[in-house]
């Protein structure tokens, strides 16, 4: 019987997958178990009208991404610190910080795309990289002062 992969299933075959397999391992596990359906010409219209649908949303995102990673190479954020003997600084700047400065410009992204591993701890000028997309990173530079 071949079918055609709904879900990644590890082993067998990728989402879009069409493979042939023995009537009763599509029936009683594939199928069942909603990794796989059996192939008609219907289902596979519908799965590459979804999957040009889907391309074209990811190109949107991409496009959209690139945008903000342009907008926050021209961001500097500027963190006022408290620091002790030597100018060493009490506590870090972390992803929350960065992001909640970022939602007043109006930036929006999420604290777990902002890499920012331990928290900034020292003075100075830091390039922080934020994830926008799967493959397109911005970078903002991060300020922390006396």
């Amino acid at each position: 019987m071949k079918v055609l992969f709904v879900k990644d299933l590890r082993g067998q075959g990728k989402k879009g997958d069409i493979k042939d397999v023995k009537d009763g391992y599509a029936e009683n596990y594939l199928i069942k178990n909603g990794y796989a359906e059996k192939l008609t010409e219907q289902n596979y219209q519908n799965y590459l009208v979804n999957r040009k649908m889907e391309n074209d949303l990811n190109e949107e995102k991409r496009k959209e991404a690139t945008e903000i990673a342009h907008s926050l190479e021209k961001v500097e954020l500027i963190f006022k610190v408290k620091t002790g003997k030597m100018d060493k600084v009490f506590g870090s700047v972390t992803a929350k910080q960065i992001k909640e400065d970022l939602d007043k410009l109006g930036i929006v992204v999420d604290k777990k795309q902002i890499d920012v591993k331990e928290g900034l701890s020292t003075l100075g000028y830091h390039n922080v990289k934020v994830e926008l997309y799967k493959d397109i990173y911005g970078v903002i530079k991060v300020k922390l002062e006396k």
